[in-house]
This record gives C-alpha cells, sequence and structure tokens, in this order.
C-alpha cells in the first residue's frame, strides 16, 4: 500500500480559483476558434532536438514535405535561426472539395536558439536529407575535455 502525504484543502473562498477557471475557459473558447490553427495556415512549430558530444552540438529538426529551398538556417551574435514556410498543397480544380479531417499543418515558421561559447560558429555546417534538417556545430578546442595525467609529487 502506498502512502501519501496529506494535501490540505481550505474550506475558505479562493478567488484565484476563479480566475484560474476563467483563464482556462478563455483558453478553450480561443482555441477552439475557426480562425486559429492549422486549417487556416496558423502557427506550425516543427519538432526540433538538440544533442551534445564531446566534439560537437547537433540540431536536427524534422520538416515533413518540405526541401532545402523551403528552410533558411541563419548565424548571427551566438544565435542560430531556423525558419522556413511549408505551404498547403492543392492543385487547381479543387475549389470544390471538402475535407472531413484536416490534421496536416502547414505555415510558417521560426525558431531561435543561443548558442553557448564553446561552440565555433566559422566551422557550422548544415545538411537536409529526407525532411530532416542537420546542423553541427563543432565545439572549440578550450571547450573539449581532456584527461590530465597525474605524476608523483616532488
Amino acid at each position: 500500500m502506498a502512502i501519501t502525504r496529506y494535501q490540505y484543502r481550505p474550506t475558505t473562498y479562493s478567488p484565484w480559483r476563479d480566475l484560474e477557471e476563467v483563464s482556462n475557459r478563455l483558453s478553450r473558447l480561443f482555441s477552439d476558434s475557426p480562425f486559429a490553427g492549422p486549417a487556416d495556415g496558423g502557427i506550425w512549430t516543427p519538432p526540433m532536438s538538440v544533442s551534445e558530444t564531446s566534439d560537437e552540438l547537433i540540431l536536427s529538426a524534422e520538416l515533413p514535405g518540405m526541401d532545402e529551398s523551403n528552410v533558411t538556417v541563419e548565424l548571427e551574435n551566438n544565435v542560430l535561426t531556423v525558419s522556413g514556410e511549408k505551404t498547403e498543397e492543392r492543385t487547381e480544380g479543387e475549389e470544390e472539395r471538402r475535407y472531413h479531417l484536416w490534421e496536416r499543418s502547414y505555415g510558417a515558421f521560426k525558431r531561435s536558439f543561443t548558442l553557448p561559447r564553446t561552440v565555433s560558429s566559422e566551422e557550422a555546417k548544415a545538411t537536409f536529407e529526407n525532411g530532416v534538417l542537420t546542423v553541427r556545430l563543432p565545439k572549440v578546442e578550450e571547450a573539449k575535455g581532456r584527461r590530465i595525467q597525474i605524476g608523483k609529487a616532488g
């Protein structure tokens, strides 16, 4: 049997609870709005990951349905910015088509990352393959770890 900590719940009135409920209702109201969301080319944020090895920092972004001509990678003042636009795919004569389900996202995106000083921005390289953007940022020599040999005293 698990033991859980008792949470004291006061019986007094709290205006914060009411404000939180109003905030939740407003966010649901605007998120369900027909004027927002991917259906009209709303905000689209591609998933990205940042990983680190002993030699470099690696940023990768999933950009399905895009090619490298629709993506821009900029590096200025130690800020890496990835931006682009995924356009809606429609062909002529489809004005009468009715969609029953639309889960594909499209629109413009822009993501910025502040890089640490341990990264050599001059040697940055970007590749785009199978809808995945990979940006490799090598570390400067001073940032790489090294082993110090232990000697005998005296």
